[in-house]
C-alpha cells in the first residue's frame, strides 16, 4: 500500500505544478492574442516538464536558438541540441513556472519577458528571467529564440 501512496502523491505533486505551470500564463494574460502569444512558450515548459521532444519541437520554430547564462558562462544552443538535452526517461519531475509575464506585440512579431523559477522534485531549485521572441507563421504563433539567466538565490529557496 505504502508504494501505491508514494506513487500517488509523486502524481498528485506533477498534476499539481502543471495546473499551476498552466495557469500562470493565462491570468496574467490580459487579450486573447497575448494568451496566443504566450500559448506556444507554456507549451515548451509544459514540453519540458513531461519529456515530450515532440510537443517541445511544435512550440518551436526551426533553426532557432537559445542563450542560457549561467553565472559568466553563456551558452547558446540551436532548439534541437536543446531538446535533446531533457531526458526523455528519469523519475525526476522538472516543472518551470513563470510568473508576471509582459507581453508586447507588433503585426506578426512579439516578445515575452517573465521571471521563472524551476522546480526539480517540486522543490526551488534556481530562478530567473525568460526572454522569448516569437513569430507568426502561417496564423500561428511560434518561439523563434529565447534567452534566460538564472539565479541560485530565489526567495522561498
Amino acid at each position: 500500500m505504502h508504494a501505491r501512496s508514494s506513487r500517488l502523491s509523486r502524481l498528485a505533486l506533477v498534476a499539481g505544478a502543471v495546473f499551476a505551470t498552466l495557469g500562470v500564463s493565462v491570468v496574467h494574460a490580459s487579450t486573447p492574442e497575448e494568451q496566443a502569444v504566450l500559448a506556444p512558450f507554456q507549451a515548451l515548459l509544459d514540453g519540458i516538464g513531461k519529456r515530450d521532444h515532440a510537443m517541445m519541437r511544435e512550440a518551436l520554430l526551426p533553426g532557432g536558438m537559445i542563450t542560457l547564462k549561467r553565472g559568466d558562462k553563456i551558452t547558446q544552443l540551436h532548439f534541437d541540441a536543446f531538446i535533446d538535452h531533457i531526458p526523455t526517461t528519469g523519475n525526476t519531475q522538472l516543472a518551470e513556472r513563470i510568473h508576471d509575464p509582459l507581453v508586447r506585440i507588433d503585426d506578426d512579431i512579439a516578445i515575452i519577458w517573465a521571471p521563472y523559477e524551476f522546480l526539480v522534485d517540486g522543490k526551488l531549485d534556481h530562478c530567473g528571467t525568460d526572454i522569448a521572441h516569437l513569430v507568426k507563421h502561417n496564423g500561428k504563433w511560434l518561439v523563434a529564440g529565447i534567452a534566460d539567466n538564472q539565479h541560485a538565490s530565489c526567495a522561498g529557496k
